[in-house]
């Protein structure tokens, strides 16, 4: 991996290209921090590579969000189960509708 100043871009283009021709990656960098990888994209498999950085990148956000998520605090499965279940004992008699169900129907009807 060899990293470039946006200035050696210009100025030394010819061996970017050649770093990239022997399969290397290159980074550039702008006020000396990485902002892009430049990659060699082999004849043939530009739609592939697009879907690989693609599918890197989304991966990367996932990875991020799990990251603020851990960090931050989650509830796990069987906190939110249990939330649930608190909630459906003390809720009337309903499908899932919202409508009343006929057992609720025949205990209004006994009142």
């Amino acid at each position: 991996m060899h990293f470039y100043s946006m200035r050696d871009l210009r100025t030394e283009s010819k061996t970017m290209w050649s770093n990239l021709d022997n399969g290397d990656e290159v980074v550039l960098t702008n006020n000396g921090k990485p902002s892009a990888i430049v990659i060699d994209i082999p004849e043939g498999y530009f739609d592939e590579t697009v879907q690989a950085v693609r599918q890197a990148k989304a991966m990367i956000a996932l990875n991020s969000m799990r990251q603020k998520a851990a960090k931050e605090g989650y509830m796990s499965n069987d906190e939110i189960n249990d939330i649930i279940g608190e909630v459906r004992a003390t809720a009337p008699s309903s499908n899932q509708s919202g409508m009343k169900t006929s057992a609720t129907l025949k205990q209004a009807d006994a009142k």
